[in-house]
């Protein structure tokens, strides 16, 4: 299938590694060029070294600035004439009960979760250069079920994916598109900080490993193909929804 990115651009945050990186690759991989946007300046230069500069360029920059969001943007149309879209990914909250995150913990988690997607959008909706424009907001499993022991994320993610559902209506009537996407137990840096959290990592993962219907946990690259397919042309009637990217773990529709 053609999904019809050829010499599309998105900005692509968290795009350093998991599935940021992952994403943006697949973009790239199926004609698409990126502005990846993260904090580790080495990092980004060795991703967009593997991509190709023609591909791909880095802004060193972090989400919680509010000026990071229009700068993403506006590198994207100065280096390759055009904005499409946008990949919102973010670093997971860290673990922590309801009862014991302190009120700055909570207001952290806002500034690092919630409004990033929300700076990126408006962003991305005021600078594209086209009307059918694609925003992928990447989400969690905890939209629809708790996460054990990680109260902030439990807190904030249904909200993104309620307004998921909103900003579809405000985009949809000129042509533009909005998508969360909810991964679940994938074979990221974060993923493996949480597993060894536990008294015995192995045991914990093998657990976990056996509630997810195909037994295992998912990569990268298998997020990254549904996501880039999410954010493309042939993904045109898709809109207002939360897909789960999860192995079947999630017990409810």
């Amino acid at each position: 299938m053609d999904l019809g990115l050829h010499d599309r651009v998105f900005v692509v945050t968290a795009a350093s590694g998991g599935l940021g990186r992952a994403t943006a690759e697949q973009l790239v991989a199926e004609g698409a060029r990126v502005v990846l946007v993260a904090r580790r300046a080495e990092v980004l230069a060795e991703v967009v070294a593997g991509l190709g500069p023609e591909h791909a360029v880095a802004v060193t920059a972090d989400l919680t600035d509010p000026a990071t969001a229009d700068l993403a943007c506006l590198v994207a149309i100065r280096a390759f004439g055009r904005l499409d879209g946008a990949l919102v990914s973010v670093g997971g909250p860290p673990p922590g009960t309801v009862l014991g995150t302190s009120d700055e913990q909570w207001t952290t988690a806002f500034e690092r979760v919630f409004r990033p997607a929300l700076r990126v959008s408006r962003a991305v909706v005021a600078h594209a250069t086209v009307p059918d424009l694609a925003l992928g907001w990447v989400l969690s499993t905890s939209v629809l079920s708790p996460l054990p022991g990680l109260a902030t994320s439990n807190g904030l993610r249904p909200g993104l994916g309620m307004l998921v559902k909103q900003l579809a209506d405000e985009l949809g009537p000129t042509g533009g598109r909005v998508v969360g996407l909810m991964p679940g137990r994938v074979e990221t840096d974060r993923v493996r900080e949480l597993d060894a959290l536990d008294a015995d990592p192995a045991a914990g993962r093998a657990a976990r490993e056996a509630a997810i219907p195909l037994r295992r946990y998912g990569t990268p690259e298998e997020f990254a193909r549904v996501a880039t397919f999410a954010l493309s042309p042939a993904a045109s009637y898709l809109t207002g929804c939360v897909l789960p990217v999860e192995g079947g773990a999630l017990r409810a529709l």
